[in-house]
Formats: C-alpha cells, sequence, structure tokens
C-alpha cells in the first residue's frame, strides 16, 4: 500500500473539524480539494469517517476510536521530517499564529514585532484573539502561542512564568475618589464597577476579598477586553480593576487616573505557553525568545 502522508493530514484535519468546509480552512486549501482527499481517506480505510446527519456532519465510530492516534502519528510524522539544521532568520519564511490577552497584545505585541521584523523580515505574526470557551489551540497546532494569565495543566503544554504585575483602580479625571484623602476598601466597594471578562462573568477575585472584609461592591457591567472597559470608565463614573502594566499606556493615552487597589491581593501573573512538541523546533524556540524578552520587559517597568 502506498501512503501519501498529506491524507494524514487532512484526516487529522477532518477528524479535528468535523466538517469538510472546516478542515479545508484549518489547512489552507478548497473545499473541493479536501472533499477529494476525504473520498481517498474513504477509499483507503474503507470508512465512510463523517456521514451526514440533517445540516451538519458527525464522526463515525472507527473515526472517534482512532481520531487519537492519528492525532498523534501525525505529530510524531512532523517531528521526523521538522529540519534540524541551523536556522537563517534572514531566509526564515513562516507565519507563527499567537493568542494573547488583548492587553499583552497592545503592550508587548510592537515590541516583538520590531524586534522579529529586524531579525527575520520572512516571519509574519498573527495574533489573534482569545475565546469566550477554553479551547485545545496549542494541542491542535492551530496556535504556536499562547500569553495570559492562565497556567495551563494538560501534561503536553509548556507554561512559563514571564512576569506579573500589581492590580491597579482605574478612574476617570475628577472622579470622586480622586478627591479623597485615600482610597480605602470601603469607598472602593461603595463605588459602581465594570468587570473584564472575556465570558461575561461579573465577579472575580476582587469580590472574594470585599467579602472577606464582609464588604460588597456593585458590578454594573462586563466587557470582553480592558481596551472597552476604559472607554466605559472614561465617560462615566465607573472604576475598572486590572493589571497596571496592561492598563498603563492606555490610561495615558485616555486621560484616565491610576489608583492604589486597597485590598490583599497577589500580583497579576503572565504565563507564556507552547506545546511540546516545539521544544526542538530552532524557529520556535527564537520566537519564544523574544516573546519572553517582550512580556517581561513589559512586567518589569510597570514594578
Amino acid at each position: 500500500m502506498q501512503l501519501d502522508l498529506n491524507l494524514l493530514a487532512a484526516f487529522d484535519a477532518l477528524l479535528e473539524e468535523g466538517s469538510v468546509a472546516g478542515a479545508a480552512a484549518r489547512l489552507h486549501v478548497t473545499a473541493p480539494a479536501m472533499s477529494r482527499s476525504l473520498g481517498r481517506i474513504r477509499r483507503t480505510t474503507g470508512d465512510q469517517i463523517l456521514v451526514r446527519t440533517g445540516r451538519t456532519m458527525t464522526p463515525t465510530p472507527y473515526a472517534i476510536a482512532v481520531r487519537e492516534q492519528v492525532h498523534a502519528l501525525l505529530q510524531q510524522v512532523q517531528g521526523v521530517l521538522a529540519p534540524s539544521r541551523e536556522l537563517d532568520l534572514a531566509t526564515l519564511e513562516r507565519t507563527f499564529t499567537l493568542r494573547w490577552h488583548d492587553s499583552l497584545v497592545a503592550l508587548s505585541g510592537p515590541a516583538l514585532l520590531a524586534a522579529v521584523r529586524r531579525q527575520a523580515p520572512g516571519v509574519q505574526l498573527r495574533f489573534v484573539a482569545e475565546s469566550s470557551i477554553d479551547t485545545p489551540g496549542l494541542r491542535r497546532g492551530e496556535v504556536d502561542l499562547e500569553a495570559n494569565a492562565n497556567r495551563p495543566s494538560a501534561p503536553d503544554i509548556r507554561a512559563e512564568h514571564v512576569g506579573e504585575t500589581r492590580l491597579v483602580v482605574v478612574a476617570r479625571r475628577g472622579h470622586p475618589l480622586t478627591r479623597v484623602p485615600a482610597v480605602t476598601a470601603e469607598r472602593y466597594a461603595a463605588a459602581e464597577h465594570i468587570a473584564v471578562s472575556r465570558r461575561g462573568n461579573l465577579s472575580n477575585a476582587v469580590d472574594d476579598a470585599l467579602a472577606r472584609l464582609a464588604l460588597t461592591r456593585s458590578v454594573v457591567a462586563a466587557a470582553p477586553t480592558e481596551a472597552a472597559a476604559l472607554e466605559f470608565v472614561r465617560g462615566s463614573d465607573l472604576l475598572v480593576t486590572a493589571p497596571e502594566a496592561t492598563t498603563r499606556s492606555a490610561v495615558e493615552g485616555l486621560g484616565l487616573v491610576v489608583l492604589p487597589l486597597p485590598l490583599e491581593l497577589p500580583s497579576a501573573a503572565v504565563y507564556l505557553s507552547w506545546h511540546q512538541r516545539y521544544d526542538t523546533d530552532h524557529a520556535h524556540t527564537w520566537l519564544r525568545g523574544l516573546a519572553r524578552t517582550a512580556l517581561t520587559s513589559a512586567a518589569r517597568s510597570s514594578a
């Protein structure tokens, strides 16, 4: 039997995406080409792999049974065929996908891109937004690097602590709290707040800390990003509590004021994460080093 290794990549994409269109988009090929690959896989395996159920496609029992094995085989093949020669940054052509917290993109992204452009002008960076749900992007090979406050627990995901920054309170100029001698926990709790949560959560560790003091605050809204929350703060008496490093540049540009958070809370950590398959990938190692420097420098400057 003569096997086309391209079919293995197509097989993996079809099983992960559950549709021809999704697999085609993932591998950057046309839907008809992916449909032909599915036909070849069906003929090779003697199984339908995906069957239509209404308007969606459902994997067959065989497809479900071999999904993990196919994914592992593809990773092994990629590892064997990956070039081990010395990295030539001047001629390197590669696109990296980075799923970073939006505020980290604004804070450290420009420095990272500038460093990449100086050293490897043929490299492209794709910064993509975080999802409202947890996604296996690192494991599936769709994302090269993640940067946020979450330390992954999966054994095949590497995570490196690259910095931390204290939480602060951001308000508009002239807010009542800017005119008091000191921001106390009671005054902080009495104000109205906007939370930052890509999932829309209206409470977080701040509320837990207030509860330990027998205090509660009024959270009137949740915004998906810090940038959006700061716009709400800019035109109202709302407060937002966020990491100092990620809000610093935006605060200066919007004419807002940073106040101390009158609560005992640990600093917000920043983690850089990647899949273990890239541990020995020279280009990925190079990019991780630049990303680490950009993130660490930004966090250190706020300390």
